[in-house]
């Protein structure tokens, strides 16, 4: 009999939105699932937890280097090999230091190519894959924060923004197939990566509703999801302020 289960990948499965998604996914739906993270005791976990809550599913968990290209492509290949993937969630990170970033060169490295370069490398590996099958859903995780830089997190705004900017690139490429790409740009959320920022005040989303938003968005196929919605009119305030009064702001 064969297997109909919808293929689901999750790169970074053991972050907080990865898991959260990964939750819902299982809550009404058999599927076959494979997680990929880079500490397999920590991904383990999180499996365990899924096949408590969704017996009949398939749970796999795979390692990888998230840095190397090779180990990348031979992942990405891998995965593709097994058979056609429904949906792929790019969804690893790190929140930098900023001020860190700019006194030191390694760690300004370090976060532009976890934030930025890494995801896109997963995204370009399995973008090729899901073209010849013309079919499929490819999400990948951006900001807010990479809709205009800002003092306080310029490094990390700028690897989300080239996310943006693969996103946009990969909608132009993909438009006359069948295969959706989906750019999520979450606002400040409560997350173990934002847990030494709630000290300094704001507003954080909580991250089951964020998830809520992002998941539908997914399974919807649509091109933008901000995560919570009102940061789509928040950030377009922000990108069209004039520059001299951008200037004077704390952000």
């Amino acid at each position: 009999m064969p297997d109909n289960k919808k293929r689901l990948v999750i790169i970074g499965a053991t972050s907080a939105i990865g898991e959260h998604c990964a939750r819902l996914w299982v809550k009404d739906t058999v599927v076959d699932l494979t997680l990929v993270g880079r500490n397999p005791s920590k991904t383990e976990r999180v499996a365990a937890d899924l096949r408590v809550r969704s017996p009949q599913s398939t749970i796999r968990v795979l390692e990888s280097d998230f840095i190397d290209p090779l180990a990348i492509r031979t992942l990405v290949d891998a995965i593709a090999a097994e058979g056609a993937v429904h949906t792929v969630l790019i969804a690893h990170g790190s929140l930098p230091d900023q001020a860190a970033c700019q006194q030191d060169l390694a760690a300004c490295h370090d976060a532009l190519t976890i934030n930025g370069i890494s995801p896109v490398l997963f995204a370009e590996a399995f973008v090729g894959h899901m073209q010849k099958a013309n079919q499929g859903t490819l999400a990948i995780i951006g900001s807010v924060a990479g809709d205009r830089g800002r003092k306080s997190n310029y490094v990390y705004g700028a690897a989300k923004g080239l996310i943006a900017r693969y996103a946009q690139g990969l909608h132009h490429r993909l438009a006359d197939t069948d295969l959706k790409v989906v750019l999520i740009k979450p606002g400040p959320t409560h997350t173990p990566m934002t847990a030494h920022l709630k000290q300094q005040g704001g507003r954080f989303a909580n991250v089951e509703d964020v998830v809520q938003i992002i998941v539908r968005g997914i399974d919807q196929g649509q091109p933008v999801v901000y995560a919570p919605a009102r940061w789509a009119l928040i950030m377009m305030f922000v990108r069209h302020l004039p520059r001299f009064i951008f200037n004077r702001m704390d952000i």
